[in-house]
């Protein structure tokens, strides 16, 4: 019964692509047969449909718990934002203009100002803070919002990059440059244990190059990570700005010795794009695989000859028995068991638990984990620990899995000529030399396709000279062709 509904290569399902075979077409496959999300009828913006709302959600609330625990607060800030406060950061305004969406009416009036729909909250934070922020005593403040953006992106894929998505934004300010750089450091290296702990994806931290930067930052670093096609994807942001937002907007304290000081500004970023990263950096022909952490449904019971006395009873049993600290849920449908591996197996549901009339007659059951396929019979009596045990294990054999993958796929390169060929071959990450010029970083992209990811925190010294000119090398960049 087990193998009811396998297609050809040994897989449970028939319609998703090989993703060996074309990568875009089985990421569109997943995100449609798991139930994820589904296009709308306003181009390039999707709808969450509730499996894929399930995964945002507990996402959301674990991550909320984190900021929380590091002292931040939530706001809500206006969904528009006026041209004329738009304007007031010049960087700012010109590196998000061309992704900006326009209110110009009013019902049957025209606005006497144009109105933009926020592409980011920064110039919201800032007109708030000047008006809130008087003394170092009012300091730090430490904001986050959860809300949508909307960015008008020319091509767009579900979740990886849409028209509006979800996300949050924090938003802080501090009364020290110092204090502002512990800040944004702080906050990246929350995204990066959130990533590896959280959603079994490991990542590689580092700072952005300059033509690579948040428009109107100082600085901004980057967690990025590799996805099972070889191209990176930048998974989350923290940006120290500095005072130059400050200067712009007035916001200005006065110290303990009643001298007036401008603030220093930090804002970082997290975004539904992560959903995207779990399907490529997990999934496989069978579909989504996720880890037990972000899992809407960790276990899935599927009750064997339903129909006989007491076989659906006691899976509600069980069921009653785990809810209390383990996500599950039993398939009373009337689908065949085998259709219903497939379709939990589509969604990635990380154990299938099945019990039948000869398992209760021996107080056991079966379990069969998405991660390996491994089938192991559980006593009833100590299932709740068994369980426990092997998500924690699905947990950790992912993320291994994950950084596996990586590894495998991260190269050295001290020459342009060999940083294509790498590439061709076997697309990831690229460690080589840089000089610094922004000139040798455009030509490598020129050539090459990669872009720089990210100056990371450990350094290697791979050569001397820069990848590109040859000439006194300055850090060395981690590269590759991206989403």
């Amino acid at each position: 019964m087990a193998d009811a509904g396998k297609a050809k290569d040994g897989s449970l399902v028939k319609e998703i692509t090989n993703m060996d075979e074309d990568f875009a077409q089985w990421y569109t496959d997943v995100v449609k047969k798991a139930d994820l999300a589904d296009y709308s009828e306003i181009g390039g913006c999707i709808i969450f449909r509730p499996y894929g709302y399930a995964i945002w959600e507990l996402i959301q609330k674990q991550m909320d718990q984190v900021f929380k625990d590091t002292g931040h607060e939530n706001v809500y800030m206006p969904l528009m934002i006026s041209e004329s406060l738009l304007q007031k950061e010049k960087d700012h305004v010109a590196g998000f203009a061309p992704e900006v969406a326009w209110v110009t009416m009013g019902g049957h009036e025209k606005l006497p100002e144009k109105l933009c729909i926020r592409p980011t909250s920064e110039t919201l934070f800032c007109s708030h803070y000047a008006k809130i922020i008087q003394s170092y005593r009012d300091l730090p403040k430490l904001y986050n919002q959860w809300c949508s953006v909307v960015r008008w992106e020319k091509t767009t894929r579900p979740f990886l990059r849409t028209r509006e998505f979800l996300w949050q934004e924090g938003h802080t300010a501090h009364a020290t440059a110092q204090e502002a750089q512990e800040e944004t450091i702080r906050m990246l290296n929350v995204y990066a244990d959130f990533c590896e702990n959280v959603l079994a994806i490991p990542v590689i931290k580092g700072q952005k190059t300059e033509s690579e930067k948040f428009a109107g930052a100082e600085r901004t670093y980057t967690i990025e990570s590799l996805m099972h096609d070889g191209q990176a994807l930048q998974s989350g942001t923290s940006h120290n700005f500095g005072d130059g937002f400050a200067k712009a907007f007035g916001i200005q304290y006065t110290d303990a010795s009643n001298k007036l000081q401008y603030v220093h500004q930090t804002s970082w970023g997290f975004t539904t794009r992560m959903i995207g990263g779990l399907i490529m950096v997990h999934g496989d022909n069978s579909g989504l695989v996720l880890p037990p952490m972000v899992a809407p449904v960790q276990v899935i019971i599927v009750p064997i000859a339903s129909h006989k006395e007491g076989v659906l009873e006691k899976a509600r049993e069980i069921k009653s028995s785990l809810s209390k600290t383990i996500r599950v849920k039993v398939d009373e449908s009337d689908k065949k068991p085998g259709w219903k591996f497939s379709e939990h197996e589509m969604k990635g549901v990380p154990i299938r638990l099945e019990i039948g009339p000869k398992d209760i007659e021996k107080n056991q059951c079966v379990i069969v984990r998405r991660d390996t396929g491994e089938k192991v019979t559980l006593s009833l009596d100590s299932l709740e620990t068994d369980l426990e045990k092997a998500l924690k294990d699905i947990q950790s054999n992912l993320l291994e899995k994950a950084r596996t993958h990586r590894d495998s796929r991260t190269c050295s390169a001290t020459s342009l000529e060999e940083m294509g060929s790498i590439l061709n071959a076997k697309p990831g990450f690229i460690k080589a030399m840089w000089c610094g010029s922004p000139e040798c970083e455009d030509k490598v992209k020129e050539v090459t396709g990669a872009s720089s990811r990210c100056i990371p925190f450990e350094q290697e010294n791979i050569s001397d000279v820069c990848v590109c000119c040859g000439k006194k090398a300055e850090s060395m960049v981690f590269w590759g062709r991206a989403y």
